[in-house]
């Protein structure tokens, strides 16, 4: 008899990794081995310091809040695992006691995957291997990166998806250029010009590698005239090599370079000095294999002198963004990459339109980035929106201040475009005269479109309200922000416009719990995720950060969490709210990437059951958030 439940486990399963690179005969055995947990919403699976369970787990159906409990004892969420994500995995890795709590988030079901089993099908899997790695260091609390937040490229993120890279065995130079230790270093540098290299090994007549010479050894001691071109190789060369053997991993390279300070490894027969040389490995070879770090891109950005270089390193990053995704990791810290990645690519093509002006800046300026980048939400390539704000002149240098700005303007909006952001079609961008203002000029608009509420303030005001300031001087724009929210103390009309533009779009779910589609047009039968699901959320958290008066915080999910501080009677909702706002956006990236575009719409035809399943969960904060705004600001008879 067919074991059914063991085959309604395996269909699962397979669609998920690391369950989907296993064979079908080892997959089923763990199938069979499989417990089923039903837990009611609130329930805990395990708690931080229980001992580790002979098991780890997956979502079936529902969600699992990863907790970590904090020195003043309160509860932080790390990680919200969704249908398909693998949680508990710490005693599979590390064998220890778990340190976070795992709760129902709602009802849920989830699969109890038995560690001996597993292991014994999957023991000489690499990729499971790795794969399970990058998860447990993805979900992993780490209570330095809690508290260092901003240091996302020193030591947390960058490093989890690099570890699984660094585990690969080192891509070496397995033919390497050689010298006789009897050769003159013109013969030397003869062969290294031919084969044109940056380095050359010197080795005895058992071919076991003496020294190394690079071509910075010939700049400071030929060219500077301390040994004669034709001085004998071992008079310059760097003596003894740094060795090891050829199995080495990319991560054992990289840390035998920074321990030694060299750039060259020599690999041979038995990782010694008394043995053949058998190749090369240059810190060359390790930056291309780590090629998609945050670190490396955000160094070619910055060396970059055109804006073709800064489009290559762009598409990098949207590389880096679909391997962050495969591999699970949070969300919020990959907004929190992509966003320091975008951030740097504006900063530098502003400092190259900076080089084509003929005069530095008449006065200082800051560049704003508003909407979805001044948001930190940008994850693929969308329309840009920027505007300048510059300092205060009198009124008969103000039309000549304004133009020169304006043409930067036009070189960086000119430049973007070509890495990749389209022009906005509203034309809101810095080139545009009335989006590049002086301080008084700004805070004038501002306060107007605050005081003299209508439907256009509305629109343009939501965007400009999610702006930060990407380069020049901050003063201005903290200035500017002072402004706005002294003149919105002076009024509750505007609130209450912000809130019937929060509620305009109905939940994304009609009647009969059918998705609400576009009945017209190019995009008839499509579901718009931004405008249903996205742009409610994000218009409600914005409204409400406002009306708290909270200045400096933009990003959606992160002004949910801070509304959970200052109103915990209604920390649930905010948290449904910042999860679904997540959620959604992870879901918007995949269908962008997964179709080359933004992923704005959705043809629903192509999305599973599952898929179907967790758009629909998303939906409840939103007619949640959107009731409890007209019930907080009296929309009901403001429409």
């Amino acid at each position: 008899m067919k074991n059914s439940i063991a085959e309604r486990v395996f269909d699962f399963l397979k669609n998920y990794p690391p369950f989907n690179i296993l064979k079908t005969d080892d997959l089923l055995e763990i199938s069979k081995q499989v417990s089923i947990i039903y837990m009611e919403k609130g329930d805990t699976l395990f708690k931080r310091g229980d001992t580790f369970h002979e098991y780890f787990y997956i979502v079936r159906n529902g969600a699992i809040t990863s907790y970590h409990t904090n020195i003043e004892n309160k509860q932080e969420v790390v990680n919200i695992s969704d249908a398909g994500d693998i949680f508990g995995v710490r005693p599979l890795i590390a064998k220890e006691d778990y340190k976070l709590t795992a709760t129902a988030n709602e009802e849920s079901i989830v699969y109890a995957i038995p560690i001996n089993t597993f292991q014994s099908v999957t023991q000489n899997n690499t990729s499971v291997y790795k794969f399970l790695i990058t998860a447990f260091a993805t979900n992993a609390y780490d209570p330095f990166t809690a508290e260092e937040t901003g240091k996302i490229f020193s030591d947390y993120l960058p490093n989890t998806s690099q570890d699984v890279v660094s585990l690969q065995t080192a891509n070496y130079s397995k033919k390497p250029i050689c010298c006789n230790v009897d050769a003159s270093l013109k013969e030397a540098a003869l062969a290294m010009s031919k084969h044109k290299i940056g380095c050359i090994i010197v080795v005895d007549s058992n071919k076991h590698p003496l020294g190394i010479i690079t071509n910075s050894d010939i700049k400071n001691k030929i060219a500077t005239g301390l040994f004669p071109i034709e001085t004998p190789v071992t008079n310059i060369m760097s003596s003894p090599v740094v060795t090891n053997k050829k199995n080495l991993t990319v991560a054992d390279g990289q840390l035998q370079m920074i321990k030694h300070n060299i750039g060259h490894l020599c690999i041979t027969k038995d990782g010694t000095v008394n043995s053949k040389l058998i190749g090369v490995l240059t810190h060359h070879d390790v930056l291309v294999t780590l090629g998609n770090n945050p670190s490396v891109i955000l160094k070619e950005i910055k060396r970059a002198d055109r804006t073709k270089k800064l489009r290559t390193a762009r598409l990098k990053a949207n590389t880096l963004l679909k391997s962050y995704l495969e591999q699970n990791i949070p969300i919020s810290h990959i907004l929190k990459i992509i966003s320091q990645i975008n951030d740097a690519i504006t900063v530098r093509a502003i400092e190259i339109a900076l080089q084509k002006m003929s005069t530095p800046p008449p006065v200082t300026f800051s560049w704003m980035s508003i909407g979805s980048q001044g948001r930190k939400e940008q994850l693929l390539f969308t329309d840009q929106d920027n505007a300048i704000v510059f300092e205060n002149v009198p009124e008969k240098n103000y039309e000549k201040t304004q133009l020169y700005f304006l043409e930067l303007a036009k070189h960086v909006n000119k430049s973007l475009n070509k890495i990749g952001f389209e022009y906005c079609e509203a034309d809101m961008i810095a080139s545009n005269s009335e989006w590049c203002k002086s301080l008084e000029k700004w805070k004038a608009q501002f306060n107007n479109w605050i005081l003299n509420p209508d439907d256009k303030a509305i629109l343009l005001s939501s965007i400009f309200f999610d702006f930060s300031c990407i380069y020049g001087n901050k003063n201005l724009i903290n200035e500017l922000s002072n402004s706005i929210y002294e003149s919105l103390s002076k009024t509750t009309l505007f609130f209450k416009f912000l809130g019937r533009d929060a509620i305009k779009s109905p939940p994304p779910l009609g009647f009969f719990k059918q998705f609400l589609v576009e009945e017209n047009g190019d995009q008839k039968d499509l579901f718009n995720i931004k405008s249903r699901a996205l742009m409610p959320l994000i218009d409600a958290a914005r409204l409400l950060i406002l009306n708290s008066n909270i200045i400096g915080i933009n990003n959606t999910s992160e002004r949910y969490e801070k509304l959970t501080e200052i109103e915990p009677n209604n920390k649930e909702l905010y948290q449904s709210c910042s999860y679904a706002f997540k959620a959604l956006s992870k879901f918007k990236t995949k269908q962008g990437l997964l179709h080359n575009n933004t992923g704005k719409f959705i043809e629903l035809e192509t999305l599973t059951k599952e898929e179907k399943l967790k758009l629909r969960r998303c939906f409840k904060p939103i007619q949640e958030i959107q009731e409890t705004l007209k019930i907080r600001f009296d929309l009901k008879n403001f429409m």
